[in-house]
């Protein structure tokens, strides 16, 4: 019998284009209807190489690095932390996917990614068909239930939104510590990660530029995303398309919320068209679980009735 190689990124074309205030950095295969994948923390554009090139089988998929992170530019903020909110990193994707020719697409983010993604969905509802998030709750709900295990567990949060310059140097000058602590603290210990991998995550920590933009995208959590998000619950703004949640089974999404109905009953309030379920392989379940992860998408992405909500 012969092997079958494994996917790789390696026909994606690589390209980085100009949305007004920075650039974004992305990877791009596939001939199909679009679809925007994003990273988290501290994960580059990367994390999606097994998952990828499977989806681009049907999809034209785009996989993009957020400003701040990986190859993507990084700039000035200011006070407010706002240049690093999930609207401006929103803002930049629509951008970049209508350089790209894509007026409306589907769109999937894991973590730091799932939060971009879902900020995107609120504020620019016509471009959105499809939202998919990994391993996220929104961000108000995730501090409104912050607790010790959540402040020991999930350490970036408190740790990344302090004031500068101490993240920043902590950042730069231990980043394979944080990529390691990240990768084998919040999930199976296992080969998905390797060594070349967390090197390409651990580079972009060193700089003092990334180093900085990530620390304000932190800051941005703890303060503007979240005043955000409270502002919509307020005015009852829902996410207008078909919402897919996904968290590690196991995980702090299936245990630390329980008493609150789980996370399905957590994002309810947010979209009437929601689905979900858990995925086995730890928080970074699309580099442990690629196959799973990549069955679910595609069976999302390509479900009848894309359009928005009625």
């Amino acid at each position: 019998m012969t092997a079958i190689a494994p996917p790789s990124m390696d026909e994606f074309e690589s390209l980085s284009v100009d949305v007004q205030e920075t650039h974004v950095h992305l990877r791009r295969a596939g001939d199909g209807p679009p679809l925007l994948l994003l990273h988290g923390f501290p994960q580059t554009h990367l994390m999606w190489r097994h998952v990828a090139p499977r989806l681009a089988r049907r999809f034209t998929v785009v996989c993009a690095d957020l400003r701040g992170y990986g190859a993507s530019g990084c700039p000035p903020s200011d006070a407010a932390h706002a240049p690093y909110s999930k609207r401006a990193m929103a803002r930049d994707l629509v951008l970049l996917m209508t350089q790209l020719g894509f007026a409306r697409f589907a769109v999937a983010g894991h973590d730091r990614g799932g939060r971009v993604a879902y900020r995107l969905a609120l504020d620019h509802p016509g471009c959105v068909t499809r939202l998919a998030v990994l391993d996220v709750l929104p961000t108000d709900t995730v501090w409104d239930h912050a607790d010790v295990r959540f402040a020991l567990g999930y350490w970036p949060w408190s740790m990344l939104a302090q004031a500068e310059p101490l993240p920043e140097r902590l950042l730069q000058s231990a980043s394979d510590a944080v990529v390691d602590s990240a990768l084998d603290g919040w999930g199976p210990k296992g080969d998905a990660f390797e060594p070349a991998i967390r090197a390409a995550y651990a580079r972009p920590l060193r700089d003092p530029a990334h180093a900085h933009a990530i620390c304000e995208e932190y800051r941005a959590a703890a303060s503007c995303d979240r005043d955000h998000d409270a502002s919509d619950r307020r005015a009852a703004r829902r996410i207008a398309c078909p919402l897919l949640a996904l968290w590690s089974a196991g995980g702090p999404l299936d245990t630390w919320y329980v008493d609150g109905g789980g996370p399905l009953a957590l994002w309810k309030p947010w979209c009437d068209a929601l689905q979900g379920h858990s995925i086995e392989g730890g928080h970074f379940f699309p580099e442990t679980r690629p196959d799973a992860t990549a069955r679910a998408l595609d069976d999302f992405f390509s479900a009848e009735g894309s359009g928005p909500c009625q």
